[in-house]
């Protein structure tokens, strides 16, 4: 890999304090409004307490939101697209969606928008966005999904017509970054209609709300800078961030206001000035800008360009933010080679980490993977103490019994990788583990911060909890931190040639508190089977999870218990790697080693206490239902609850064992008690000078799990393996004490209210725990060579080694993504505009999961985080 690039030298500038590189970037949120940060309410009804009308006339406490967006690394000055097309009766200023009381299917964008290209340093980024020419189908997307039920498929923008014969305008917004503090902004309108064609174009620029709240005493100003020759610009007085500049063309008029509620509008009450946050929507609807001459200062400006443009042209607006004035030959001398040098540069670092063994339309995927895993970084702020409490001046909120009272100690305030700007505009901690491995591809430096953050004293609970999202900081997702440790400091040890040790330290002493929590946490009987919660996997179970088992029972968890598995390995893995520089870690790893067997153990060996997860008549791992009685029941439902067993596995290297012969010694003993006590015994194989090979399941029974997870009736879809069997289409059903549970097999939109009916774990095929299966899939072909095969799909009579099954299941998932003979990608599914249109052909969406039968996309559809993992596949064809 060659890391001597124009990018890379800006990253290394930048990480050694020698620049500024990231001070700004994409950090706008794409949604604010129906936020839990936001929401004042007495009930905690954030998407009805504060909703896309309210969020034009409303200022924003936490952050801000806009299109194709910039800001500083506090969003204190805030860039964005905003458009009006001469038929809407608002400006398009923020993408629109439904609240999850409005979907059928729970909260959906429904907008069409594309991230392009982005380069780690944001040197170089490309944003598409498509807007109607007709009036744009608010009410129509809002009245037809909310009478749509939850059989139904959703209504989508495309399904209004509104795009129809090309009535659209693709504009694309690109910036480039002459220097640190000085980026060059283009903006090209496409009209793809054959038919002339208004648009309003608005570039607006906006200071973040803080004075309201009494976060800043010197309320900061935008307001016109005169220069020579009737030259002029925008300046920006601000003491957090001090003077900035906007260059631009001569705009038709430009528009100021303050970035302030509209009291009329929110609460009926009589304001004081025309000059609030909706000013200009009253404005452009009835044509009437006359309050706003003379006005030449606000926190809130929009240059205005009433553009007229002809089928098949384009315009171009041209801006520079600089810290710096520049005079009027800024916006022409040297503007149009910025933009092709960086574009240039950006072509150079793709080049040097795009796999040679590609194609063109891989390489498509790959890059836009990765643009959108730069794009939905995001300023995140909320300090939970003083969002309990209100602000001074402000309507309190009355939250002390309410969500995340117990979180009072988190303060965050920092550029965090989002899931999907729009759909979660919010951290979600195991998601995060799992962008930081494509992340790490592009910026392994930005990839650790990410991880070393969630340990830190402001997010990580005293008793070791790290927060989930938003919405309940104390739900329980996967522990997949460390197994992300260990993943990025594998890719970043790959690109540098070094390990970089003392990374691993720094997160190994926090994850030490994280696994304590876990352990007390969720294995209450002390059995070494643990409960854990829904775990991320929302409505994969009979009944929820996450909350009281019914009649007071217990759920030993398949899944809970092999994530404690996974858990102790990456320690102990962890443990191994420090160990070969430090060897005061060589007995953490054998206390690991000592916790993974008994929990093995406990998985799979029958006792008085405990029935064991393993069916052997079917093969399985199941999740055990126990009763206070003492009772027991098997919930036999095929799911990735039993797979999740796979992703326990661990390949001790012979190199690095030679370098911890105590540890190795700890293990022979450890594997001889057992023995001599007639112990169930996980270590299979033990040789010295070899490999060894730790894993939940025996290799007896690894061969049954196979024999399902590649049989196309069960597990093995065309787009990967899907979270829930296929026999369940004929759906499982269980009498527990009279009364009956039941599940389905879903492949695409849940059909079920359980966690708002937006997540569907009962069939979908889901890109994290795919990339998890092939992981281990791999690493037991590591052990067990070209000695262990199977048949790949189960009953086909083609048999082929677990590399050969990995690859295969790897071109599956890469092909959702994939445009066929035919010019179809199965992600876009019937979307015909994907196949016929050449506009949209070459475009990608990366879903936050995927139809378990033909690898439509379904959910969040920006949600390139962990499904950005794709770009990582592509390496590993």
């Amino acid at each position: 890999m060659n890391l001597n690039t124009k990018e890379h030298e800006r990253l290394r500038k930048h990480y050694e304090s020698k620049g500024k590189w990231l001070k700004w970037g994409p950090y706008l949120s794409e949604r604010q409004w129906g936020t839990v940060r936001e929401d004042y309410s007495p009930d905690g009804e954030a998407w009805r307490y504060f909703t896309h009308h309210d969020a034009r006339s409303r200022a924003y406490r936490w952050g801000e939101d806009g299109i194709a967006g910039i800001s500083d690394r506090y969003c204190n000055v805030c860039f964005g697209v905003a458009l009006w097309n001469g038929q809407d009766s608002i400006i398009k200023e923020r993408l629109f969606g439904l609240g999850g009381h409005e979907g059928n299917h729970g909260e959906d964008v429904k907008e069409l928008y594309y991230y392009l290209d982005n380069t780690p340093t944001h040197s170089y980024m490309k944003h598409l966005y498509k807007y109607p020419q007709a009036k744009f189908p608010y009410d129509d997307l809002r009245k037809i999904n909310q009478n749509r039920g939850r059989y139904q498929p959703e209504y989508e923008i495309l399904d209004t017509g509104i795009f129809d014969d090309n009535r659209y305008f693709d504009v694309v917004t690109e910036y480039a970054k002459a220097y640190e503090e000085d980026i060059l902004i283009k903006i090209t309108a496409h009209n793809r209609s054959v038919e002339k064609a208004p648009l309003t174009l608005m570039p607006t620029l906006w200071l973040r709300n803080l004075w309201s709240f009494g976060l800043i005493e010197n309320k900061p100003s935008i307001s016109i800078e005169e220069g020579t020759e009737g030259y002029q610009c925008l300046k920006v007085s601000h003491d957090n961030t001090g003077d900035y500049f906007l260059h631009f063309h001569k705009p038709t008029r430009i528009l100021f206001t303050e970035n302030e509620t509209n009291p009329e509008e929110i609460y009926g009450h009589k304001k004081e000035s025309p000059f609030v946050k909706d000013a200009f929507h009253s404005a452009i609807k009835t044509q009437d800008f006359s309050i706003f001459e003379g006005k030449t200062s606000g926190t809130k400006c929009s240059l205005m360009y009433e553009l007229e443009i002809e089928g098949g042209d384009a315009v171009e607006i041209w801006l520079r933010l600089s810290n710096e004035k520049i005079d009027r030959n800024g916006l022409s001398s040297g503007f149009e080679n910025f933009f092709e040098v960086r574009k240039s540069e950006a072509d150079e670092f793709y080049e040097s980490i795009t796999p040679k063994n590609i194609d063109i339309d891989e390489k498509n995927i790959h890059r836009q993977a990765l643009a959108g895993m730069l794009w939905t970084k995001q300023y995140y702020n909320i300090d939970v103490t003083r969002w309990l409490k209100g602000d001074p001046g402000q309507p309190p909120p009355f939250r002390y019994n309410g969500r995340n009272k117990e979180w009072e100690l988190l303060i965050n305030e920092d550029i965090i990788s989002m899931p999907d700007k729009w759909e979660f505009p919010w951290y979600a901690a195991w998601d995060l583990a799992f962008h930081c491995v494509p992340l790490a591809m592009v910026d392994a430096e930005f990839a650790k911060n990410q991880l070393i953050l969630f340990l830190r004293e402001w997010y990580m609970r005293p008793s070791g909890q790290i927060p989930a999202y938003e919405w309940s900081f104390s739900d329980v997702n996967p522990p997949v931190h460390a197994w992300a440790c260990l993943r990025v400091y594998r890719i970043d040890k790959g690109q540098t040639g070094k390990g970089d040790i003392d990374f691993l330290k720094r997160v190994f002493q926090k994850l030490l508190i994280n696994f304590t929590w876990w352990i007390n946490r969720t294995d209450s009987d002390e059995n070494n089977v643990f409960e854990g919660g829904f775990l991320g996997l929302d409505n994969i179970g009979v009944f929820d999870r996450s909350k009281e088992v019914p009649f007071n029972g217990k759920l030993e968890q398949a899944d809970g218990t092999s994530w404690m598995a996974m858990y102790c390995l990456n320690m102990l893995d962890m443990a191994l790697e420090i160990s070969q520089h430090d060897k005061t870690f060589e007995d953490v790893a054998t206390k690991f080693l000592q916790h993974f067997v008994i929990i093995a153990a406990s998985l799979n060996q029958i006792t008085e206490d405990f029935p064991g997860a393993w069916d052997e008549e079917e093969g399985f791992f199941y999740d055990i239902l126990k009763f206070k009685n003492g009772d027991y029941k098997a919930l036999k439902i095929r799911s990735l609850v039993g797979l999740t067993t796979m992703f326990a596995t661990l390949v001790l290297d012979k190199e690095r064992l030679a370098n911890v012969p105590d540890f190795v010694h700890q293990i022979e003993k450890f594997r001889n008690y057992r023995r001599a006590n007639g112990s169930f015994n996980i270590i299979e194989n033990f040789k010295k000078g070899e490999d060894i090979l730790l894993s939940l399941i025996p290799k007896k029974r690894l061969e049954r799990v196979f024999k399902t997870l590649l049989d196309e009736k069960e597990f093995l879809s065309p787009g990967g393996i899907r979270s829930l069997s296929k026999i369940h289409e004929k759906p499982y059903e269980v009498v527990i004490r009279g009364k009956l549970f039941s599940l389905q097999y879903e492949p695409a939109e849940s059909t079920t209210n359980m966690f708002g009916g937006n997540s569907n774990w009962r069939g979908p095929v889901w890109m994290p725990m795919n990339y998890l299966l092939l992981e281990s899939i791999r690493k037991f072909y590591d052990y067990y060579g070209d000695d262990f095969q199977v048949e790949c799909p189960t009953g086909s009579g083609n048999t082929a080694n677990l590399a050969e099954v990995a690859d295969d299941l790897s071109r599956r998932l890469i092909g959702i993504f994939k445009m066929d003979k035919h010019g179809k990608r199965p992600v876009h599914g019937e979307a015909c505009l994907y196949q016929d249109d050449p506009f949209f052909q070459e475009l990608v969406l990366f879903y936050e999961h995927f139809n378990g039968n033909d690898g439509s996309g379904i959910g969040a559809s920006h949600q390139t985080g962990w499904t950005g993992l794709v770009a990582d596949l592509m390496g590993n064809k």
